[in-house]
């Protein structure tokens, strides 16, 4: 909310019994501003927590935990303690089982860590931290296109989806009639990614071979050097060609074909 100048902005919290506890946020005494309120639940926060975990486990990956605690001294340092906590209480032997481990650090340093990785693991991240990182990790190495996203709910159930908000201006075209260089690789992952759990869940071998063969066919067909315009621009394959979203996708149905 916008303050105005003088006011003194204050935090108050009203316990089940009355009683009244007051903290004073800021005294704007030198000008106007602006406040912002932000809250959470623990059991939110441990369900979160169990999310990670359990896609860890699911996934055999080691989880990175990060927050800014040294500057959000509470908000943040009890999302870190509730991880603590329910890690220890339920899940570290679990994770020493699977060979995995769970890692927590600052997102400063969690940033450094990711840019010079290679991956291979999960980066548990608050909801605005993962939109901006993930987005910033996959346009780093090529395209935001080639992003999928797993939610996981604490319980084990899953979605796959693409990465938000990539084809938006593609899609209007298309509806035009336009012609389009989508890429269609996170699209495509997110299917085989949904139908390699469905086949492990329903104990489908056939299903889940299929989602690996789609796999392989797209990265075939990117290898190949027949790609869209997003990594045309990108790629320094001699005999690259640059294709539309139908072109690619019979490519990578030939390719598909071939291995069934």
């Amino acid at each position: 909310m916008q303050v105005p100048a003088g006011a003194k902005t204050e935090l108050v919290c009203t316990a089940p019994d009355g009683t009244v506890t007051k903290e004073t946020i800021h005294e704007f005494t030198e000008g106007a501003g602006i406040i912002q309120g932000l809250h959470n639940r623990d059991d939110s926060i441990g369900s979160f927590a169990r999310a990670c975990f359990n896609y860890a486990l699911d996934t055999k990956q080691d989880v990175w935990f990060a927050t800014k605690d040294t500057i959000s001294k509470k908000y943040d340092h009890r999302f870190k303690d509730i991880f603590a906590e329910i890690f220890e209480a339920e899940y570290k032997e679990k994770f020493e089982a699977a060979g995995i481990e769970y890692f927590y650090t600052l997102i400063d340093d969690a940033v450094a860590r990711v840019i010079r990785s290679e991956g291979g693991y999960i980066w548990a991240c608050k909801n605005y931290d993962g939109d901006v990182m993930s987005d910033m990790v996959a346009t780093a190495y090529g395209s935001l296109a080639m992003m999928t996203s797993v939610l996981v709910s604490p319980d084990g159930i899953y979605e796959y989806e693409a990465a938000h908000g990539t084809v938006q201006r593609h899609y209007y075209k298309h509806l035009k009639g336009e012609p389009t260089s989508t890429n269609s690789v996170a699209t495509l992952f997110a299917w085989t990614g949904a139908l390699r759990k469905r086949g492990e869940l329903d104990e489908l071998p056939e299903l889940m071979a299929f989602a690996d063969k789609l796999e392989k066919a797209t990265i075939q067909t990117i290898e190949d050097g027949i790609m869209t315009g997003d990594l045309y621009l990108l790629s320094k394959l001699e005999n690259k060609q640059k294709v539309g979203t139908e072109e690619f996708l019979r490519a990578v149905d030939e390719r598909l074909s071939a291995m069934m």
